[in-house]
C-alpha cells in the first residue's frame, strides 16, 4: 500500500466518521423531542483492487411502517374514549351517586317521604310546606341536571368551532411538507427532519378525526376521511364548523338541514365539492367523533331521560284516572266519554282479540295533524292510536267520525267502534270482546273537584303538562322547564282541598296523590342507547328515577373503563415506538466513544503518513 493511498483511506475513514459524530450528536441532541426518529449513518465498504476503505453512505432514520399504523389507528381511539370519559365523569358528578345529597332518586325520595307525612296531618301548616319545599327542590334539581347537560352540549360545539382552526392549519403544513418532501433535490438531513414533522402532523390531525393514511413512495402523505373523502392529495381541503347558536334541549340533529339544530361540519375539497361530515358519518372516533357523539346522542340521550322523569313526576300529581265498568256479560261492550281529553292524554281499551289474545290499545288525543298517523307500540307493549279529535261544538267537542275510522282501520283483532258527540261506542266484534276502559287526563285546576292536581306545570307559558305532541312534543326538554305552581306556593292548603267545601282534615286528595306516586306506571317515549340494543325507562316514578341513575352510572363505568384500555394500548405502542424510534442515550454516548477513537486513530494515520511524506520531499533537498 502507498502513502497516498493509505493517506485517502485515512482522509476517507475521518470523514466518515465526522459525518458519524454529527449524526450522533443530533441524537443526543433531540432524546427529548416528541417525535423525533433516530438516526443512523450507512458506513459502505468500497474496494479498489487490494485496496478498500470506508465511506460515508445514507443517514437513514428509524421507521416502522406497520407499527406506525398501529399507532395511527390507535391515537383517534384513544382521544376519542378520553374525551368521552372526561364528559361522562362529569356527567356523574352532577348526577351524584345513588342515595347522596342532591341526587336525583335523593331528591325524589325526600319528596315521597314528605307526601306520605301529610297523609297523616293534612291539616299541618307545617307539613304542607314541606311538600312543597320538596316539590321544589326536586323542580330544581331536574332544571339542574338538564342545565348540566345542556352546557356540556354547548361546551362540545365551543371545541369543535374551536377544532377547525387546528385541522385546516396543520393541514396547510402538511402541503407544505409534501411540496418539499417531492422534491428529490432536498438533502438527507433535511428530509430526515421533514418525515419527523409529516408524522407529527398526522398524528395530530388523527387525534381529532379518525383519518386513513397513504404514504408515497417519495415520502409525501395523501389523508382522507374513512367515507374516502380527501382532506390532503396535492391540495388541502378546507373544513368550517357552521353554528347554529345556543344549544336547547330542543335543539337535535336532523338529516334535513331545515331541521336539524345543531351546527355542523362542512369539508369543501379543492375542486369546491362540500361534504357534511357529520351526515355522512366521516367522522366517527378521534377528539371531534366524541364531541360530535356527545352532542347528539349521549347527552341528549341524558336529556331525554330526564324530561320523562318529569314528564312522570307532573303526570303523578295531575293525572285523574276515571277506570270505566269491565263488562261481565251481554251485551258485549261499554260506551267511553272522552270530552275531557286534552292534547296528550289518553284512554285504555282492553280487548280480548278474534285470536283469543288479551291486548291493551292507548289512544291518543293528537291536537298537530302533522304527527299523525300515530300508530307504534309503547314501551309496553301497547298499541298505540294518534286521534285527532277536534270538532266545531264546545271545546273539549270530539270528532267522532274520524276517531271510530281511525280506530277500527287500526287495530288489529280489535271490536268494533261506533259512537255521536263525544261518546265511544265499543262493541264485540265476531269473536273479538271488549274487556274494560279507563280514560287519563289532566287537572289543570287546582280546586276543581278532582283529586289530581297540576302541582307540576310547565314554566313555557305556565301551563300544565299534558305530553302533548305538537311541534317538538312538549316532553323535549321539559326538566329544564318544570316548575312548581305558583299557586301551590302561595296557598298550600291547595294541596289538600280539592273543592271549595273540602273538610279540613280530608286526606283523599293526598292519599290519592300517594296511591298515584306509588303504584302509576310509565313507559319512555324514547329509546336510548340503541348502539347497545336499545333501553327505555319503565314502571313507577321512583323505578324510572332509579334506572336513569343505574342507566347513567353504568354508561359512565364503561366510559372510564374503555379509556383506560385504550390509553393502556396507546402507551404499549408508544413504547414499543420508543424502542424502536427513541434515543437511548447510553448507547448514543458508547458509540460516540468508539467514533471518537476510531477518528482519533485516522488522524494518527494520517499524520504519520503526512510525516513520512514531509521526510520523503526533505531527502530530495
Amino acid at each position: 500500500m502507498g502513502l497516498t493511498v493509505a493517506i485517502g483511506n485515512a482522509l476517507s475513514g475521518l470523514k466518515a466518521s465526522q459525518t458519524a459524530l454529527e449524526v450522533i450528536s443530533r441524537n443526543i441532541s433531540n432524546a427529548g423531542t416528541p417525535g423525533y426518529h433516530k438516526q443512523t449513518l450507512n458506513a459502505l465498504e468500497v474496494g479498489r483492487g487490494d485496496n478498500s476503505y470506508v465511506r460515508a453512505g445514507t443517514i437513514e432514520r428509524a421507521f416502522d411502517s406497520i407499527l406506525q399504523n398501529y399507532y395511527t389507528k390507535q391515537v383517534p381511539e384513544t382521544a376519542y374514549s378520553s374525551t368521552r370519559a372526561t364528559f361522562m365523569d362529569r356527567l356523574q358528578t352532577s348526577l351524584g351517586k345513588p342515595g347522596t345529597a342532591g341526587s336525583l332518586d335523593t331528591s325524589l325520595g325526600n319528596l315521597q317521604k314528605s307526601l306520605d307525612a301529610l297523609a297523616t296531618s293534612p291539616d299541618n301548616y307545617a307539613t304542607r310546606a314541606d311538600v312543597v319545599t320538596k316539590a321544589t327542590d326536586m323542580a330544581n334539581t331536574l332544571n339542574r341536571l338538564s342545565l348540566d347537560v345542556q352546557s356540556m352540549r354547548r361546551e362540545t360545539e365551543t371545541r369543535m368551532a374551536s377544532s377547525v382552526d387546528q385541522i385546516n392549519s396543520m393541514l396547510g403544513s402538511l402541503r407544505d411538507v409534501n411540496m418539499v418532501l417531492a422534491d428529490y433535490g432536498v438533502d438527507n438531513n433535511t428530509r430526515n427532519s421533514l418525515l419527523d414533522q409529516r408524522d407529527r402532523i398526522v398524528s395530530g390531525v388523527s387525534e381529532l378525526m379518525d383519518v386513513r393514511v397513504d404514504y408515497n413512495p417519495d415520502g409525501t402523505v395523501r389523508l382522507a376521511t374513512k367515507s374516502g373523502t380527501a382532506l390532503i392529495d396535492v391540495k388541502p381541503s378546507v373544513v368550517r364548523f357552521e353554528q347554529s347558536g345556543s344549544l336547547t334541549p330542543t335543539s337535535e340533529f336532523n338529516v334535513d338541514d331545515q331541521q336539524s339544530g345543531v351546527g355542523k361540519f362542512i369539508l369543501e375539497t379543492p375542486n369546491g365539492t362540500k361534504v357534511d361530515l357529520v351526515k355522512e358519518g366521516a367522522i366517527r372516533t378521534g377528539t371531534l367523533g366524541a364531541l360530535i357523539e356527545m352532542r347528539d346522542v349521549t347527552l341528549q340521550d341524558a336529556q331525554k331521560q330526564l324530561d320523562d322523569v318529569a314528564a312522570a313526576l307532573s303526570q303523578v300529581f295531575s293525572t285523574v284516572q276515571e277506570p270505566g265498568a269491565v263488562v261481565t256479560g251481554p251485551p258485549s261492550g261499554y260506551d267511553l266519554d272522552l270530552s275531557k281529553l286534552k292534547d296528550g292524554d289518553d284512554a285504555m281499551i282492553k280487548y280480548r282479540g278474534e285470536d283469543g289474545v288479551e291486548r291493551t290499545a292507548r289512544v291518543v288525543r293528537v291536537d298537530d295533524e302533522s304527527k299523525l298517523p300515530l300508530q307504534t307500540p309503547d314501551s309496553f307493549g301497547n298499541q298505540v292510536v294518534g286521534l285527532r279529535m277536534a270538532g266545531t261544538g264546545p271545546a273539549g267537542t270530539v270528532d267522532m267520525n274520524f276517531v271510530v275510522s281511525t280506530l277500527n282501520s287500526s287495530l288489529a283483532y280489535g271490536p268494533s267502534f261506533s259512537g255521536t258527540g263525544s261518546t265511544l261506542s265499543v262493541r264485540g266484534n265476531g269473536n273479538a270482546t271488549p274487556i274494560s276502559a279507563s280514560t287519563r287526563w289532566t287537572a289543570d285546576e287546582l280546586s276543581a273537584g278532582s283529586l289530581g292536581m297540576p302541582l307540576f306545570i310547565d314554566s313555557d307559558g305556565n301551563k300544565a303538562f299534558t305530553n302533548s305532541l305538537g311541534g317538538n312534543g312538549q316532553r323535549l326538554g321539559f326538566a329544564s322547564r318544570i316548575t312548581v305552581n305558583p299557586a301551590v306556593i302561595t296557598d298550600n292548603k291547595t294541596l289538600v282541598n280539592y273543592s271549595a267545601t273540602t273538610a279540613s282534615g280530608d286526606s283523599k286528595r293526598v292519599d290519592y296523590l300517594v296511591d298515584q306516586f306509588e303504584n302509576m306506571r310509565f313507559g319512555s317515549n324514547t329509546m336510548v342507547g340503541t348502539k347497545n340494543g336499545g333501553f327505555r325507562l319503565s314502571g313507577s316514578l321512583s323505578d324510572m328515577a332509579t334506572q336513569v341513575m343505574e342507566y347513567q352510572g353504568s354508561a359512565i363505568q364503561t366510559a372510564l373503563a374503555t379509556s383506560k384500555t385504550n390509553t393502556q394500548t396507546l402507551d404499549a405502542i408508544t413504547s414499543r415506538m420508543d424502542e424502536i424510534y427513541g434515543v437511548d442515550i447510553n448507547e448514543e454516548v458508547a458509540r460516540l466513544m468508539e467514533l471518537q477513537n476510531a477518528y482519533a486513530a485516522n488522524a494518527r494515520v494520517a499524520s504519520v503518513v503526512q510525516e513520512l511524506l514531509d521526510t520523503l520531499m526533505q531527502s530530495f533537498t
